[in-house]
């Protein structure tokens, strides 16, 4: 006759009783090893040091210092200026009349004509230069202005002679020469106008 187990897995029993043991085993030898080599087993607390980076803020302030110039200072300014632009467009005149002469586009008479019509605006710009100036209360502005004048009064004789080059005998060297000089003072002449303008803004 057989005889009839209740618990369909009688295993489940026996692996705690083995895990006990075994736990049991390990205390004790842990225990056992510590006492014959005098070892003191205690939790370490391990602390923990939390280093904080002080972060600063660096702030640079930039002022800017603004300054106001005087209304007649900025009048003249203004005005040096526009005779810079007139300058460009004297000299833009010059090259192109200059230029159709040599590639035969105009006629003898046409280029005639039109070297005496900028030798006529050369002169005006040599008056509207010397007037009105700057205030007289400035010297280093009268000075620059001075120089302008001159500048002025060299680019109008250039104009002159640009006209005695082309009818002047020879092959061209006369106003050859003289549109290189009519050139380098008229850079003169807007070169000095920046720096004016450069030195009266900054100072």
């Amino acid at each position: 006759m057989e005889t009839f187990n209740p618990d369909p897995k009688p295993g489940r029993l026996v692996l705690p009783l083995v895990l006990i043991g075994m736990i049991a085993t390990t205390y004790t030898f842990v225990n056992r090893v510590a006492t014959n080599n005098d070892l003191d087993i205690s939790a370490v607390e391990e602390e923990i040091v939390v280093i904080e980076e002080e972060v600063t803020e660096d702030s640079t302030t930039t002022s800017t210092t603004t300054t106001t110039l005087p209304l007649e200072v900025v009048t003249y300014l203004e005005e040096i200026q526009g005779e810079k632009v007139q300058s460009d467009e004297l000299g833009q005149t010059v090259l192109e009349a200059n230029e159709k002469w040599d590639d035969e586009l105009y006629s003898y008479q046409e280029a005639k004509d039109e070297f005496a019509k900028f030798i006529e605006d050369a002169e005006q710009f040599v008056d509207t230069v010397s007037e009105p100036g700057p205030p007289n209360t400035f010297a280093n502005l009268v000075t620059s202005h001075d120089e302008l004048k001159v500048l002025a009064s060299l680019i109008y004789e250039d104009t002159k002679e640009l006209l005695e080059g082309l009818t002047s005998s020879d092959t061209g060297e006369r106003r050859a020469a003289a549109l290189d000089s009519f050139n380098k003072n008229l850079a003169l002449f807007q070169q000095k106008i920046e720096e004016t303008i450069a030195s009266a803004t900054s100072s």
